[in-house]
């Protein structure tokens, strides 16, 4: 099958082009900005790439265009796939009937900790033999890339809430009819497609509905929205970490190894040094996933103290002048918080200097505005990129005072922070974008 890929360079319908290519399809794509790293490493998989979306590509004549999140009705080529009649078709729609048809699939939904829990439960599988296929919306250090697939029938997919094309609204992860689903945690996020925390809650419950009755739901059991979701009706039994779940973790050593506890007995200590809580919960929920596919929760602990992270999960990205420079995906409050609480864990009384860019079309529309400083709280310093937002940062920040500074320039923020350093600080970057290359720039002034 030849197919035709538009928005191929977004990180999920870039791993999906991957995946198909290893199933065997011919595979061509199209973007607005096709550009490293993500172009060179499509076409090192011998797949074609064309800027832009001109009309003319009709003329691949494909046998179907699978179309990204990112294409809208007015982009030229859409129109005119529709105006021909043209078969299409949506990413995960084609995901779920060429890929994940009848595999065993392991579904990992929530707001915060997607991408590092598909990493973990992906890794554990790994370190039992299984051998498992998987999209994942990062980079699992552990395997070096964010999509693969295999000839065994497992496999471990990030389950965006998003949704799925302009002519499908239902969230992604609805399409993965997945045998094993964790649900994480649930907030209200994605102001742009959702207009409150309910109309979320009804996509996971869509979610809940597809889960068969031979599957296996964990689930957060802290979460008061994902007690919501459940109470709303499921088919499929329940196995709930934390709160008072049957899944506990043990309170962490300074080095954040931590004890593993099921239905009140020990079963293992996790022996590594990621930081924060909200790893701990991710550790659990992925425990639980994987002994529901056959692992043996010591197994799975096992192979969790060798789990070396995701890219962009409070990544050192240098350390220049005595000043460590960290790189993290955090883009929501809550995320931010429990960054920064991580971070503080680690550091002690050290210094930490917070930098957001408010990237997410969550953040852009200002609905978070209000929850900003109260994540910030626990920073010494902040430091807010303002550029191409629509609201008055510096107004928001402005209940942390003169700890707080926001700039509108690139330039003139990195300045800043390189002024405002001095050795044993911790930098702390925060966005769900490259941030205008704001690490390297920021070592490069801290060196000089």
């Amino acid at each position: 099958m030849h197919i035709h890929i538009l928005g191929i360079c977004g990180t999920f319908m870039g791993g999906l082009a991957v995946l198909a290519r290893e199933a065997g399809h011919k595979v061509t794509g199209c973007d607005a900005n096709v550009y490293p790293p993500m172009s060179t490493q499509l076409e090192a998989q011998g797949i074609a790439l064309i800027e832009g979306f001109k009309p003319e590509q009709v003329e691949l004549n494909p046998d179907v265009f699978v179309i990204g999140n990112v294409v809208s009705r007015g982009n030229p080529l859409m129109e005119a796939i529709l105006e021909r009649s043209l078969p299409y078709v949506s990413g995960p729609q084609w995901l779920r009937e060429h890929v994940l048809q009848g595999r065993w699939v392991l579904a990992v939904a929530g707001t915060h900790g997607k991408t590092t829990t598909s990493s973990m439960l992906a890794w554990i599988l790994e370190h039992a033999g299984m051998s498992p296929g998987f999209l994942i919306g990062g980079v699992p250090q552990n395997f070096g890339v964010s999509a693969r697939l295999t000839e065994t029938p497992f496999f471990v997919i990030e389950a965006d809430e998003y949704d799925t094309a302009f002519f499908d609204k239902r969230s992604k992860f609805v399409h993965y009819a997945p045998r094993t689903a964790v649900l994480n945690n649930l907030e209200y996020d994605h102001a742009d497609i959702f207009p409150d925390l309910a109309a979320i809650e009804t996509q996971f419950h869509h979610l809940v509905r597809t889960i068969p009755g031979n599957g296996l739901i964990v689930a957060n059991g802290a979460e008061a929205a994902l007690t919501r979701v459940l109470e709303r009706g499921a088919w499929t039994p329940v196995q709930h970490f934390g709160g008072d779940g049957e899944w506990q973790a043990g309170e962490p050593a300074d080095s954040g190894a931590f004890e593993v506890f099921h239905q009140g007995a020990s079963r293992g200590h996790v022996l590594w040094d990621l930081l924060g809580a909200h790893n701990r919960m991710n550790a659990l929920a992925a425990i639980a996933a994987a002994r529901h596919a056959g692992v043996p929760v010591a197994g799975a602990v096992d192979a969790l103290s060798q789990f070396k992270n995701v890219r962009r999960r409070m990544e050192v990205r240098g350390t220049a002048r005595g000043v460590a420079v960290y790189d993290d995906f955090a883009h929501h409050p809550t995320a931010i918080a429990t960054t920064i609480a991580g971070l503080r864990r680690k550091v002690g009384a050290a210094r930490i200097l917070a930098v957001i860019e408010p990237r997410s079309n969550t953040m852009k529309l200002g609905v978070m505005k209000a929850a900003l400083p109260g994540s910030l709280a626990d920073a010494d310093r902040v430091y807010c990129y303002s550029g191409g937002l629509g609201w008055d940062a510096a107004a928001a920040l402005s209940p942390l005072g003169s700890k707080a500074a926001v700039h509108d320039d690139l330039d003139e923020l990195v300045a800043a922070i390189a002024a405002g350093a001095r050795e044993g600080d911790h930098v702390l970057v925060m966005s769900n974008g490259g941030f205008g290359g704001i690490h390297g720039k920021l070592l490069e002034q801290l060196k000089g």
